[in-house]
């Protein structure tokens, strides 16, 4: 279901529990470039034992601790009310942690299975090796029409898709799901999974248009002054280019061949 909104209300789910490496941030992204439109935006807070609304255009989720996902799991599904917000047409970025959550299973503190929303198609265990940490520079799904990512990624869980969902982006350098198709993250109608941290919607803001422009029934064209965000991004492209520990098993490629540009001296 589509629908127009002159407001937009931003639900930033669990920061008590899930929010690291900035996760919060996405949210304050969201509301400050819908304002810039004209548009009136109020971040909502939901906090651990709080009941989730069902009401919220654009829901968030961050990343955190294997404790505090299985309890953020548990109380979004014993309310409800995220599931009816999605089929009332509402839009949702889940990072990492928040990311495990949707999918039908992950692995709880104790290493058993615990269920999930199953909001994605996919299953979150473990591979051997080490954690998957560093840069990340990933081509976003083809259909969603954006912009290189830049990110940065931090967990021990691997994630595979199942048949009813597909890579929300496919890794250049970095892990992503940590899996052999160099998958990242997981899109399903209006739900975007992923790794990436950093705030991603920071680092990527064309994302966030994208999850605005679906709330709001329609294209939203490029603000005014995102010449800034393009510095930062041509730093991180950097970054990730001489970060060895984000290659370790997987792509090394030039910043050229990661951007299709060179940066800029400074």
């Amino acid at each position: 279901m589509s629908r127009a909104l002159d407001h937009v209300r931003i639900v930033r789910l669990y920061p008590d529990l899930l929010g690291t490496y900035g996760d919060d941030g996405n949210a304050i992204v969201l509301a400050q470039r819908s304002r810039w439109r004209g548009i009136d935006a109020t971040i909502i807070d939901v906090r651990s034992g709080d009941e989730v609304p069902d009401d919220g255009a654009v829901y968030v989720i961050g990343g955190g601790e294997d404790g505090p996902q299985t309890t953020a799991a548990e109380q979004l599904a014993a309310s409800g009310g995220l599931h009816r917000a999605l089929d009332s047409g509402a839009a949702l970025l889940a990072v990492c942690a928040g990311f495990q959550i949707m999918g039908q299973s992950f692995l709880g503190p104790d290493g058993r299975r615990t269920k999930g929303l199953g909001l994605i198609d996919c299953e979150t265990g473990r591979r051997p090796g080490p954690r998957r940490v560093g840069e990340v520079v990933a081509d976003a799904e083809h259909e969603l029409a954006l912009p290189t990512l830049t990110g940065y990624e931090n967990h021990a869980g691997t994630t595979e898709l199942g048949a009813d969902a597909r890579p929300f982006a496919r890794v250049r350098r970095g892990h992503g799901n940590g899996v052999d198709d160099a998958s990242e993250g997981a899109w399903a109608n209006r739900v975007v999974g992923t790794y990436l941290h950093g705030p991603v919607l920071a680092r990527n803001p064309a994302l966030a248009d994208r999850l605005l422009g679906w709330v709001l029934d329609t294209d939203l064209d490029p603000l005014a002054g995102d010449e800034l965000v393009e510095q930062l991004r041509a730093q991180r492209f950097a970054a990730a280019s001489h970060d060895d520990g984000a290659t370790r098993g997987r792509r090394h490629w030039p910043l050229r061949q990661l951007t299709g540009v060179a940066p800029k001296e400074s």
